[in-house]
């Protein structure tokens, strides 16, 4: 079964062409990195009309890469929540369009179950149910995956995602946009134990996130530095940094994945793609006996390759929309499609 996925929820315009849900025929992605590195963050309505630029083309290509046509496609698979709501509407209408003129069916996606599916892609054994830990510039949540379309939310945060805290604390640092990678980059430098950095916990949620604190405490301490005119340890700053969203997110997924009794952990998203976190969930599975699944980093990020793998399953589900289909800038994982 072929299906075409297409994803514009945010700063990528991206298409791809799964065969089965597990086999992908081509990955295209169109980012706009670039463009919004001059504001040193996603401007929503140049994303909008980004998308709305590129992704006839974007989607002509994964077409092209895949060698078939629209004809030969089983259904065309596209993110409708959450996301910039302009971003999405392009893809969706985009998708609507090309799904009735061909006539063929169309696959509603959640964005964070698409990230979720990166790990069935780099996985082929992967099937649930497993605990999954799923960290992006927007979300950050524990996941308990009980099908490949059945899932409830274990813990989140209640503020900022960890990916926003990344951006935020690599502005601080002078570290351009996108931030995580940059981090990443500059923590490899520095001490993790430079900075006494703030650990949130949430009464009576012991699965829950908070990053508000921690991204404070960053810039607290640059500013600290400056008016008392000290040099301040950058890449010290980064690891330490890097150590504390290390430490919020790994034990909590461990002990979820734990209790869930499942014994499988996932991690999907593109704070997943950070080195420090990734050792830490290595670390931990290995000590409490859980398998451990991340997707390779070229995965991580937002793409079309995990909307087309999930909206295969959803396909199989019986999940369709018709031309009415809307988009929702929030949604949560565990909701009912909306069609």
């Amino acid at each position: 079964m072929l299906i075409l996925g297409i994803e514009s929820s945010c700063d990528e315009t991206a298409a791809s062409v799964s065969r089965d849900g597990r086999e992908i025929l081509s990955n295209v992605v169109l980012s706009q990195v670039d463009m919004h590195a001059i504001y040193g963050g996603v401007v929503p309505e140049i994303a909008s009309r980004s998308h709305v630029e590129g992704i006839h083309g974007v989607v002509s290509r994964a077409l092209e890469d895949a060698g078939i046509t629209v004809a030969d496609l089983d259904a065309i698979a596209v993110t409708y929540a959450p996301g910039l709501i302009g971003a999405l509407l392009v893809g969706v209408n985009f998708a609507k369009g090309l799904a009735f003129s061909a006539g063929k069916p169309l696959v509603p996606v959640h964005h964070i179950r698409g990230h979720i599916s990166a790990n069935y892609i780099a996985f082929p054994e992967l099937q649930p149910p497993f605990t999954c830990l799923v960290v992006s510039g927007g979300h950050s949540l524990i996941a308990d995956v009980r099908t490949y379309t059945e899932m409830t939310i274990l813990g989140s945060t209640r503020d900022d995602a960890a990916g926003e805290a990344f951006d935020k604390a690599a502005r601080v640092l002078g570290l351009p946009y996108p931030g995580g990678a940059q981090m990443d980059r500059l923590a490899a430098d520095g001490d993790p134990r430079a900075y006494s950095l703030p650990r949130a916990k949430v009464e009576g949620a012991p699965w829950d996130f908070s990053f508000s604190g921690l991204k404070t405490a960053v810039l607290n301490t640059a500013n600290r530095a400056a008016q008392k005119g000290e040099t301040l340890d950058r890449a010290g700053l980064a690891a330490s940094f890097c150590r504390a969203v290390a430490e919020e997110l790994a034990p909590r997924a461990i002990e979820a994945a734990c209790q869930s009794g499942h014994g499988i952990l996932a991690a999907a998203g593109g704070v997943a793609a950070n080195s420090l976190l990734r050792r830490a969930l290595e670390e931990g599975c290995a000590k409490n006996g859980l398998q451990l699944f991340i997707p390779p980093v070229s995965l991580c990020g937002d793409n079309g390759a995990m909307i087309a793998c999930q909206g295969y399953y959803e396909y199989l589900a019986g999940t369709r929309a018709g031309t009415d289909l809307n988009a929702y800038p929030t949604l949560g994982i565990d909701a009912p499609s909306r069609c």
